[in-house]
């Protein structure tokens, strides 16, 4: 039977968005020169989310972009039968820009390594940085987030489940031993 721990709720997550964004603005004295890039799937309503509390906070529009790291992913084998590509769209030059990637949960960096490869083939940034909503560690490449929601210490037995409204149609975060 598995068992399943709830971490986050609807206000628990959006605090932490609040914290992130007022975190991004303080780090990077303000809102220019920046673009969040969100991670395809659950990255991408996050980075919307954020930009939405930046404006708020800032009055200053961030564009948002979404990255589709498919192809770059190490997982990927030639076994795999036609696997789905959706694309990225970053509708904004990235060159010489802050960019902030942003994704749901950072485990191994296997992800991440895969969107820093994907951005370098669209431009070269002036820097880059890491949002998200939860890290659980067990890192196996030497990466590490700018911006954290939430540290969950885990065993590689458990996995954390992100849900966003946009994607899931709910807000919560859970952990479920295997």
């Amino acid at each position: 039977m598995k068992k399943q721990v709830h971490l986050m709720d609807d206000k628990a997550i959006n605090r932490a968005i609040t914290r992130i964004a007022h975190e991004i603005l303080e780090k990077n004295k303000g809102a220019n020169d920046i673009i969040l890039v969100g991670i395809k799937t659950r990255g991408v309503p996050l980075a919307n989310r954020l930009a939405e509390k930046i404006k708020s906070i800032e009055e200053n529009e961030v564009p948002v972009g979404v990255l589709d790291i498919t192809l770059y992913r190490d997982d990927l084998s030639k076994d795999t039968i036609d696997p789905v590509i959706h694309g990225s769209k970053i509708n904004a030059d990235i060159n010489d820009k802050k960019i902030i990637l942003v994704d749901d949960v950072l485990y191994t960096g296997r992800t991440v390594r895969a969107a820093l490869d994907a951005l370098v083939d669209i431009g070269r940034p002036q820097i880059i940085q890491l949002a998200v909503l939860v890290d659980r560690g067990h890192r196996e490449l030497p990466i590490r987030a700018d911006y954290v929601g939430k540290n969950v210490p885990t065993s590689k037995e458990e996995v954390v489940k992100v849900n966003l409204q946009e994607v899931d149609k709910d807000n919560f975060v859970v952990i479920t031993r295997l």
